[in-house]
């Protein structure tokens, strides 16, 4: 038993290693890198942000892929190639002489971080944890530091050289490489991965008989077929939350810092510190990502996460209406406490549900069709840089993503636990 914590804690602690450079170095930094590449090779901001969205399409119509993988070569085969992936990907934008290779290098960034990040360490954290969210909220809140160290390393990596986007994005890609290659050298194999998770499902039912779930902590007692979970409506409000979470994500990490740099600009500020300012909002944003991932952990296991969930939405909605005026600094800070706890809250919340909800054994598949819709969310920038070249302005794009995080707002409130149909045995899980 001590070699599996162990190890478990070796696996925790290597996984979120990864997620942190990953988040790091994509969704972290092409958001401040962009600018002096739309600069120093003429394009246009809606040909600019639309790679954001190829990488957000990418990263969620690939989704399917580390499933797949997993459970053909395992989890130590599919990061490999993720990681391998990733790097062609970081170097494809550090070659980026043409809007082609960019888009190519945002297409493979894309399926490397959903083949390395999210999937394959939820899988393996939730078949080798009994208490799955003080684990998760530790690995997400890795990710949210990637996030915020993120812009901030970029920032000072392009003041120290002169933007200098290639060199900067040729670092990435080294360490990438090597930081993922000694994660999945963490990994076991299937069989031993297997065994592991036999273990845990026998310590789930030890602790189920020595000390019930706190009443207010829903989980089902039964395993779920996808077929079943598909049928139910609180998938898709789950699937609803974690598209809002990912579309207000992935918009804020690319447009805030322009649209906050030129709404400093029109106030009279130098662009220099309206684009400095705007880079630190964005990292504190991340860094209240990772304050609300980890308290989330902390109190997942002992609340309904539905309540996380509602409350997380709830933010994301102040926080983007707050970030479309955001010309003062308690403005400024509403938006990066509001999307920055909600955005770290829906993922833990969400992750965490599906399990509660629908058990263990069908999650890789259940989580990975919800991650699915990070190809629509992706839309999100493409959409906000056609708005800017039409409308003049970043801020109509955010109210229109809070009148939708709101709609989900609602179905999150209203839910209620999904019933198992007729005829399901019952597990421990």
């Amino acid at each position: 038993m001590k070699a599996l914590d162990l190890r478990r804690t070796s696996l925790l602690a290597g996984f979120s290693l990864l997620l942190f450079l990953i988040t790091a170095s994509t969704y972290g930094s092409l958001g401040v890198v962009l600018p002096a590449m739309i600069g120093q090779l003429n394009w246009s901001f809606e040909k600019a942000f639309l790679g954001f969205s190829v990488l957000g399409v990418f990263t969620g119509a690939s989704s399917w892929l580390p499933a797949i993988l997993i459970r053909r070569i395992g989890v130590r085969g599919t990061l490999i190639g993720g990681v391998a992936i990733l790097a062609l990907g970081l170097l494809g934008f550090a070659g980026a002489d043409s809007i082609a290779r960019y888009y190519a290098g945002a297409a493979l960034c894309g399926v490397g971080f959903q083949m390395a990040a999210l999937i394959p360490g939820t899988h393996v954290l939730s078949a080798l944890y009994r208490q799955r969210a003080l684990p998760f909220g530790i690995y997400f809140t890795f990710g949210s530091l990637g996030g915020a160290a993120g812009p901030l390393i970029a920032n000072a990596f392009m003041q120290a050289s002169g933007d200098d986007w290639h060199g900067f994005w040729q670092a990435q890609a080294v360490l990438v490489a090597v930081i993922g290659l000694a994660c999945a050298a963490l990994v076991g194999g299937s069989r031993w991965l297997r065994t592991a998770a036999q273990t845990v499902d026998l310590e789930v039912e030890q602790a189920a008989r020595d000390a019930p779930p706190h009443p207010s902590v829903y989980r089902t007692s039964r395993e779920w077929p996808v077929s079943a979970a598909l049928r139910t409506p609180q998938f898709y409000i789950l699937a609803a939350a974690y598209f809002t979470h990912l579309l207000v994500g992935v918009t804020v990490a690319s447009l805030s810092v322009t649209h906050l740099t030129e709404i400093g600009i029109a106030a009279g500020v130098a662009s220099v510190a309206a684009a400095a300012l705007a880079a630190k909002m964005l990292s504190l944003e991340s860094l209240m990502q990772t304050l609300a991932r980890l308290g989330g952990g902390l109190l997942g296991d002992r609340i309904d996460p539905k309540g996380l969930l509602v409350g997380a939405q709830a933010m994301l909605v102040a926080g983007l209406l707050a970030l479309a005026s955001a010309t003062t600094m308690p403005m400024m800070l509403l938006y990066a406490i509001g999307t920055g706890i909600g955005f770290g809250l829906t993922v833990l919340a969400v992750t965490v549900l599906l399990l509660n909800y629908y058990g263990r054994r069908s999650n890789l598949e259940l989580f990975s069709l919800t991650c699915l819709v990070g190809a629509v969310s992706a839309a999100g920038p493409f959409i906000g840089g056609a708005m800017r070249d039409r409308l003049g302005g970043f801020a109509p794009t955010f109210q229109l993503f809070a009148a939708l995080v709101a709609i989900v707002f609602v179905a999150v409130l209203v839910m209620r636990p999904p019933q198992p149909p007729a005829g399901m045995v019952d597990v421990t899980d």
